[in-house]
């Protein structure tokens, strides 16, 4: 399958050099001499390193042949983080270079989509939302009422997030996956 530059959007999944990258950024530029041009910013789904690349108004890309899994987080082992295809009931590990910044919201029974890229897991899609347990937080002091006041709370997957004082150990609280940021306590 084929794109072209008019078709580009953030998130398109393209194939440059036999290596498949996803659009991060980019801009349609129409000088007053010469040619238009799409400048673009993608990164790659296997090393993660971010190139800037040009390509002239009408060129077509490759769209690589992927795939997408619903997998459920079981555990973590050393580096591997290991997924049950909710279909299959096939297991699977992911090295915890692959997963990225979602490790820090992962926890037991949280389904994610999982890209596969010829036959072999190269990363994996959080919902944007994820309601996760307080493992660690120190008590908040009575009488500090600094506005937006914050303290910082370990969560049960050991990621370190800012929540306001009120919330205590135990709580279950929703974490933005896209910024880190608390949003509410769910529940205690």
């Amino acid at each position: 399958m084929m794109a072209s530059t008019s078709e580009f959007r953030k998130g398109l999944k393209i194939l440059l050099d036999n290596e498949p990258f996803t659009i991060v950024d980019f801009q349609h530029v129409k000088p007053g001499k010469g040619g238009a041009f799409v400048r673009t910013r993608v990164k790659s789904l296997l090393s993660g390193n971010v190139l800037d690349r040009t390509f002239r108004s009408g060129d077509k890309v490759e769209i690589p042949e992927m795939e997408e899994k619903q997998m459920q987080y079981m555990y973590a082992e050393g580096e591997n983080y290991y997924f049950m295809d909710v279909n299959t009931y096939d297991q699977l590990f992911i090295e915890e270079e692959n997963l990225g910044d979602a490790r820090n919201y992962v926890k037991e029974g949280l389904t994610i989509n999982v890209s596969f890229y010829k036959g072999k897991a190269i990363g994996v899609e959080l919902p944007n939302f994820v309601d996760i347990a307080i493992a660690k937080t120190e008590p908040g002091i009575k009488g500090d009422t600094a506005q937006n006041a914050t303290k910082p709370a370990e969560l049960e997957s050991g990621y370190v997030v800012q929540v306001p004082l009120f919330v205590e150990e135990g709580d279950i609280i929703k974490i933005d996956t896209r910024s880190g940021q608390y949003i509410t306590r769910v529940s205690k």
